[in-house]
C-alpha cells in the first residue's frame, strides 16, 4: 500500500476525529499565563541565535546555522524584532540594539537596486529572498519576494516604531525605516492583475502564481496598503480575500480558514494585533482572525493526535506541522507499506490546503502559536524539550522525524537514532523569529503594543475595511 492511498483512506476518520478533540474557547486573547521558568532560558538562547549568527557589519542574518548560508532577508526582519526584545530583557543594552539596527538600515538603504540579472539587491524597493552574507547582493537566481521583503518591511517598521527617543541615532533610524519602506513600488509588483504577484525574476518577469487564497501573504496586502508612497490599490484586499471559499474547514466552534502549514497563520499576526478588529468577511463570519488562529492551532494538533498516517512520537504532547527541513526526499518501508519522506518543505494536515504529511515535526510549530492557545503548547514545549537531541545552543533546533529511524547514506541534514529517529542539524532564523516573538507577545504584547503605533499598519488595516477593537482607540 502506498502512502497515497492511506491517504485517500484515511482522511476523512482524521477530519473526524480532530473535530471531536477541538476544544471551543471563547474568542479573544487568553489571559497572559505564568510560562514556566525555563521559558527565559529558551528566549535567551533564541535570541543567542540572531545577536551571534549576524554580520555585525552589514546586520545581515543568515538563514541557518551552523550550515554556512546565505541571508535570508526574512530573517533579517525577525532579527530587527529581535534586538529590541533582547533590551527589554536585559540582554544587550538600548546602545548595542540601537548600533546593529542602525547599521542594518544603512546596508538596506544603500544596496543596489535595478533589473540587472547581477550586481543588485533588489528591483523597485523590493528586494530578493536571498543575500550574499558579505556583499548584500542578491544570492544566485533567488527571486525578487513579495513576502519576504514584506517580512523585511514588518521588522523595519518595528524598529522604526520602538526605537522613539530623541538620540540622533534613533532619529535616523526613524528616517531610514520610512524611507526603505516607502521605496517599495507596490502596484508594480501586482503586474495589473489586482494581486501581488509571489515573485520576480529578471530573466524571465513575474511568478505566475499570485498571493491568494489564505496564508501569509495576509501580510502583503496589509503593508502594501499602508505604504504612504506607492501604495496598493483600493479594492486589493477584496481581491485577496474574495478568494477565502476554498479554504474554510470545520462547522461550528471549529470552523476557520484553513491553511496546512501553521507558520500561514502565525507571521503575519507575530507583528500585526488582530485580536477585536475585523474586515467584511470576519464580521459576516462574527470571528476575528486572531481566534482563526488559534483554531487553526487547535485542528493541527487535532490531526496529530488522530495520526492517519500511523507515524511514530504523534500525540496530545507531541505535535506541530509547518514548513521546516526534513530528513532526505527518499521513499523506504514503513509499517507495511512505502513512505516518502522528503528534505525542506511546507507540512501540514492532510485535507487542509497545501496539505503534506511525512512524519517530521517541527518545534516552531507550536511555539510560534504560544499567544493563540498556550494551554496546549506550553505542554507541547514541555514534551519537545525532552526529546533527545532537539534542545540546544539556540534553543530548539529545526524539526525531528521520529518515524525516520534508518540507517542510509542519503541523509546529511541530521542526526539518526534507532531508537528517537532524526533530529535536524540546522537552526533556522525563521522559525527562531516567530518563537521570540511569540513568547514576547504571551508575556507582554511585545511586538502587538509596539506595532499598534504604526501610521503603515493602521492605514493598511483601515484600507483593508478592519474596524473596531484598538483601531477605535
Amino acid at each position: 500500500m502506498t502512502i497515497v492511498t492511506d491517504r485517500r483512506a484515511l482522511i476523512g476518520g482524521a477530519m473526524a476525529v480532530g473535530a471531536a478533540s477541538f476544544a471551543p474557547v471563547a474568542a479573544g486573547a487568553p489571559a497572559a499565563p505564568a510560562l514556566p521558568a525555563w521559558f527565559g532560558d529558551l528566549e535567551r538562547r533564541t535570541f543567542d541565535f540572531f545577536w551571534n549568527t549576524a554580520n555585525p557589519r552589514n546586520g545581515l542574518v543568515p538563514d541557518r546555522w551552523p550550515t554556512p548560508a546565505f541571508s535570508s532577508i526574512a530573517a533579517v526582519g525577525f532579527g530587527l524584532t529581535a534586538y529590541p526584545i533582547g533590551v527589554e530583557r536585559g540582554w544587550i543594552t538600548r546602545t548595542q540594539a540601537r548600533a546593529r539596527t542602525l547599521a542594518t538600515l544603512r546596508t538596506f538603504d544603500t544596496l543596489p537596486q535595478g533589473d540587472a540579472r547581477s550586481g543588485t539587491a533588489g528591483h523597485k524597493g523590493f528586494f530578493y529572498h536571498f543575500l550574499d552574507m558579505e556583499t548584500g547582493l542578491r544570492f544566485r537566481e533567488t527571486e525578487l519576494s513579495s513576502v519576504d521583503t514584506t517580512l523585511l518591511f514588518l521588522g523595519i517598521l518595528f524598529a522604526g516604531a520602538w526605537f522613539d527617543g530623541a538620540d540622533a541615532d534613533e532619529a535616523a533610524i526613524r528616517r531610514l525605516a520610512q524611507r526603505i519602506v516607502d521605496r517599495a513600488d507596490w502596484r508594480w509588483f501586482t503586474n495589473d492583475r489586482g494581486t501581488v504577484s509571489m515573485g520576480w525574476h529578471p530573466e524571465r518577469g513575474f511568478i505566475e502564481r499570485a498571493w491568494d487564497g489564505y496564508n501569509e501573504g495576509m501580510m502583503v496586502y496589509i503593508v502594501g496598503l499602508g505604504s504612504g508612497a506607492r501604495p496598493l490599490a483600493d479594492g486589493a484586499w477584496d481581491a485577496w480575500s474574495s478568494t477565502y471559499s476554498a479554504f474554510w474547514r470545520g462547522k461550528g466552534a471549529t470552523r476557520h480558514l484553513a491553511f496546512a502549514p501553521l507558520f500561514g497563520h502565525q507571521y503575519s499576526q507575530m507583528w500585526i494585533d488582530f485580536r477585536g478588529i475585523r474586515d467584511a468577511t470576519m464580521r459576516r463570519e462574527r470571528l476575528d482572525y486572531f481566534e482563526n488562529s488559534r483554531r487553526a492551532t487547535y485542528a493541527n494538533r487535532a490531526y496529530c493526535i488522530a495520526n492517519p498516517m500511523r507515524w511514530d512520537g504523534y500525540g496530545r504532547d507531541i505535535w506541530g506541522l509547518t514548513a521546516c527541513d526534513g530528513p532526505a526526499d527518499v521513499t523506504l518501508p514503513f509499517k507495511g507499506r512505502q513512505a516518502t519522506f522528503f528534505g525542506y518543505s511546507a507540512r501540514g494536515p492532510l485535507g487542509q490546503p497545501d496539505e503534506r504529511d511525512d512524519g517530521t515535526l517541527a518545534p516552531t510549530a507550536a511555539l510560534g502559536s504560544l499567544a493563540f492557545a498556550p494551554d496546549i503548547v506550553v505542554p507541547a514545549a514541555n514534551a519537545m524539550r525532552r526529546w533527545p537531541g532537539l534542545y540546544g545552543r539556540y534553543g530548539f533546533l529545526d524539526s525531528f522525524n521520529p518515524s525516520f529511524r534508518y540507517d542510509v547514506p542519503k541523509v546529511s541534514t541530521g542526526t539518526v537514532s534507532k531508537t528517537s529517529g532524526w533530529v535536524a542539524k540546522d537552526y533556522l532564523g525563521i522559525d527562531q523569529g516567530a518563537i521570540l516573538g511569540a513568547i514576547a507577545n504571551t508575556r507582554n504584547e511585545g511586538v502587538w503594543r509596539v506595532m499598534r503605533r504604526s501610521p503603515v499598519i493602521r492605514r493598511g488595516l483601515e484600507r483593508a475595511g478592519f474596524t473596531g477593537g484598538w483601531l477605535a482607540r
